[in-house]
């Protein structure tokens, strides 16, 4: 197949980093490339190299066999070489049409031509199927068809590479199966798509090749059919990544001891209802569902930011009326929620301070952990979760989502909670990050630690839990024990 791009012996650097060093990479007409890593492998900036946001500093890029050195983004694209980013850059307040033609629309002496800017943007959005008057506002769409706009006004210009990066990060199933059918359509008119996603699922479901890098350098390129998921992220973490498949200590793991929390027919009117199940001492408990299926507010009800209104909730033995997250931290109970950046961090404050303050808050503001002990308690907790980079003086805001996730997951192991509700902990995140979460999960699990686990990821419920409660339309429609748990299981459990 002919290569519509290429990268040869790709160099970046910046001031005392060196981001990417003598990488290789082709793309082929009609295909799809998956471009993969972990945070800092360097993907953002190869991507950014080839699209003209950065000039390498060593190596040379060919356009169907020609040799190019773009100096801007807009110079990439006269060349045929468009970006859509994760977030949609476009102007939400104007309507379809104006931003498929924003900055190149046809004018004639007495201005836009709006009449062939409407044909132009019908003829665009027609391409990838999309069914929507192109003289609506964009910002009244939903995201998916935001991100599909994006894709048209990319294509416009006869756009023969396409560069997705994290397209559908904030995509539900079906929306982003719409945009994969999108994907199956350009490649097989023979336009060339590179593909950057943390799914790996999503990766195998659209992906031809795939390329690693790891520490900016490449590792290697396969065919998406020849290489097992399991080899895939070996290659990504550069160590063995066997603690991501579901063993048999996870299988056979069951707990003869007392249980921490018991729930009976719990529910909340408008919220959930007829959610029963137990957790006992070295057990992880999943909620799998499809999204809005109740699966975030039974974490909510057993925390007690929300309060149940119907049933019985039993902690350690005791019916409890009303729960309230001071008692629940008190019980040795404690909540990461899925929304790290407005229910997690405390942006303006360092790594170290966001690992600890909650350990401060157990000891009491009037018995002040000292600086010194509070910089080795934080050193200790980033090394043991590999946070990185290791400077816990440095504002959480500069680390990479995954090593926030981290920090927030330090704070609790902080006060060594004896159950911990993860709320999607692995969501947004690469490969690298979630293997150091699952792995440390599991070994917490197999010390005595309960977890509470909750993933849009069937994969990952099956790897981590030792019992499923399947969620179905805000109630429980059945719990999963053991070996009986499979995806298979799940779905036709949430399907039944």
């Amino acid at each position: 197949m002919t290569s519509i791009l290429e990268l040869k012996g790709i160099g970046k650097r910046f001031p005392g980093v060196v981001a990417l060093d003598g990488v290789d990479f082709d793309l082929r007409a009609g295909e799809v490339h998956a471009l993969m890593g972990e945070n800092g492998a360097g993907k953002s900036t190869l991507i950014k190299t080839m699209t003209g946001v950065y000039e390498p500093t060593a190596g040379h890029i060919l356009v169907e066999g020609n040799p190019i050195s773009f100096r801007s983004p807009d110079e990439a694209v006269r060349h045929g070489v468009s970006t859509v980013y994760q977030e949609v850059n476009l102007v939400p307040n104007l309507s379809v049409m104006e931003n498929i033609l924003l900055g190149r629309e046809p004018k004639g002496p007495f201005g836009i031509k709006w009449r062939g800017v409407k044909e132009r943007a019908e003829k665009a959005v027609r391409r990838l199927g999309l069914d929507v008057d192109v003289r609506t506002p964009l910002g009244s769409l939903s995201i998916a068809v935001q991100q599909l706009v994006a894709i048209a006004r990319a294509l416009d210009v006869s756009a023969r590479v396409l560069v997705l990066d994290e397209p559908t990060s904030s995509l539900d199933a079906g929306e982003v199966e719409a945009l994969f059918e999108v994907v199956r359509r350009l490649r097989d008119e023979g336009m060339g798509i590179i593909f950057v996603s943390h799914f790996l699922d999503q990766v195998y479901a659209i992906s031809d090749r795939i390329t690693v890098l790891r520490n900016g350098q490449k590792v290697g390129t396969w065919m998406a059919k020849d290489l097992l998921k399991i080899e895939l992220v070996s290659q990504m973490i550069g160590r063995d990544a066997s603690a991501l498949v579901r063993t048999e200590s996870i299988a056979q793991a069951a707990s003869s001891g007392e249980a921490i929390i018991s729930a009976k027919s719990v529910g909340r009117r408008g919220s959930v209802s007829d959610v029963s199940f137990e957790i006992k001492p070295g057990e992880t408990l999943g909620f799998a569902g499809l999204l809005g299926s109740g699966r975030t507010e039974v974490l909510r009800l057993i925390y007690g930011i929300d309060h149940s209104d119907s049933g019985t909730l039993i902690f350690d033995g005791k019916s409890v009326s009303k729960v309230r997250p001071r008692d629940s931290i008190h019980r040795g109970i404690g909540f990461l929620s899925e929304d790290r950046k407005a229910e997690g961090i405390f942006p303006e404050l360092s790594i170290r301070e966001n690992m600890l303050i909650l350990y401060q808050v157990k000891q009491g503001w009037f018995r002040r952990i000292p600086l010194l002990k509070q910089k080795q308690l934080a050193k200790d907790l980033a090394e043991k979760l590999k946070v990185q980079p290791p400077d816990v003086e440095r504002s959480i805001q500069q680390l990479s989502g995954g090593n926030q996730q981290k920090a927030l997951l330090a704070r609790w192991l902080a006060v060594e909670p004896r159950l911990l509700l993860l709320d999607e902990p692995t969501r947004g995140i690469d490969v690298g990050a979630k293997f150091e979460i699952m792995s440390l999960v599991e070994s917490l699990r197999q010390s005595g630690s309960s977890f509470v686990f909750v993933s849009s990821e069937l994969s990952e419920v099956v790897k981590t839990c030792t019992q499923v409660v399947v969620m179905r339309d805000r109630k429980a429609v059945g719990t999963l024990v053991g070996a009986d748990i499979t995806e298979e299981s799940i779905v036709e459990a949430i399907a039944s």
